[in-house]
């Protein structure tokens, strides 16, 4: 619980505020632009600290980086609540972006550390499931905060559960990484790892494989206001239609990912994933050929979609990090940042140019597929994968005696 509330942060700061958008900018007399710089800033803060977060820990130790990332946190959630300007919303905004993802990052870390690949696998696929709701609950609490206490409450509550998350992490939190394991913290140790994982042809085909397949479903969510108020004719308050049927397909996903592991293969897990993936697509391609959008039959390959991403995503993150079992926060590190990119890419280049028809964003959503396809059909045959034991039955005549 302590590592998904942790995991969660992240993503429930940045929507957490967005219902108050335009309370926030009247009482502070900002402009609808100003107001855009406090997610951007946000954002860039979390992207670029994200790369740092995880390698630091491999030499520092879990436990510290955690810690320092909630009350950095703490503090900067209440410059935002006492911010009488544009200018030091935007600052404390960074603030919050830049320590926001820490326990996400070294979070995965610390699961590696403590569990075999099966159990973290496991406990992967929970954590992605508490992950799952964090962006449909938080504007739901910001806009009751708003209506009921103004806007500056929303971050006194970001405070507290920062503070909470601080005091718990500090309560509860063993450090997993042993002295003896830890990394040097030298610049040029530091670039030599970063270096190697950049390099590995494996390294960068798994995060492929876990990341790129993502942005089917992400396209979607960026290009919600054509998708949902233009094609599909949803009011404004409607729209949550379209994100609760995707975070509904991740959670159910994400649960069956947890029981499969250490069931299964953990190449048929993958398998089984980008089949849902591939199935939901053609037909998402099919439906938008022949009948026009409607949400009956429009949203629901989205969140089919969704739920054999995560399906896989677990297998995928736990086979990220044990290629780099010495330097697992920064394999984090990097899979986090690659992740950012890729989606950086999605929302400013492919989402604007084909959110206006449902064919072309149909066709972009199966192209991330098969981009995640290709890297994983080239990097399974390379790695070694810790496939649970078969069950006594399919051992052959004589391996068991006794």
């Amino acid at each position: 619980m302590l590592i998904a509330g942790l995991a969660t942060l992240g993503p429930f700061s940045i929507d957490t505020y967005l219902p108050a958008f335009g309370g926030m900018a009247t009482a502070i007399g900002a402009t609808p632009l100003q107001m855009q710089q406090t997610l951007s800033g946000y954002l860039l803060g979390f992207a670029v600290l994200n790369l740092f977060h995880g390698a630091l820990s491999d030499s520092l130790g879990r436990r510290p980086i955690v810690i320092a990332g909630m009350a950095v946190f703490a503090v900067a959630s209440v410059g935002c609540a006492l911010a009488g300007s544009i200018g030091a919303l935007v600052a404390f905004r960074v603030m919050q972006g830049m320590s926001a993802g820490a326990g996400m990052v070294i979070g995965r870390a610390v699961i590696r550390d403590l569990f075999e690949p099966i159990p973290a696998m496991r406990l992967n696929a929970q954590v992605t499931l508490f992950f799952g709701i964090a962006p449909a609950l938080a504007p739901l609490v910001g806009g009751w905060l708003f209506v009921l206490a103004g806007w500056r409450s929303i971050f006194w509550f970001l405070a507290a559960i920062g503070a909470v998350l601080l005091f718990a992490a500090w309560r509860w939190l063993p450090e997993t990484l042993p002295t003896a394991a830890r990394q040097p913290l030298r610049i040029g140790s530091l670039l030599r790892g970063y270096a190697g994982l950049i390099r590995s042809p494996r390294f960068l085909a798994l995060v492929g494989a876990s990341s790129i397949p993502f942005n089917g479903m992400f396209v979607y969510i960026l290009s919600a206001p054509v998708f949902a108020g233009e094609h599909l004719r949803l009011a404004p308050t409607q729209f949550f239609w379209l994100f609760v049927a995707t975070i509904a397909g991740i959670m159910i996903g994400a649960q069956q990912a947890g029981r499969l592991a250490g069931r299964v293969r953990l190449r048929t897990q993958v398998r089984v994933g980008f089949a849902v993936m591939a199935g939901a697509s053609l037909a998402n391609i099919a439906i938008h050929l022949v009948l026009p959008p409607h949400p009956a039959w429009s949203i629901a390959p989205v969140a089919v979609y969704a739920f054999g991403w995560s399906l896989m995503m677990p297998v995928a993150m736990t086979l990220v990090l044990d290629l780099a079992p010495e330097r697992r926060g920064m394999a984090s590190s990097v899979q986090s940042s690659l992740g950012s990119a890729f989606n950086a890419v999605v929302a400013g280049l492919v989402a604007p140019a084909v959110m206006h028809s449902p064919i072309a964003l149909a066709l972009a959503a199966a192209a991330m597929l098969v981009a995640g396809l290709l890297c994983w059909t080239w990097v399974k045959s390379r790695i070694a994968m810790p496939d649970p034991d078969p069950p006594l039955s399919k051992l052959p005549p004589g391996a068991v005696s006794g």
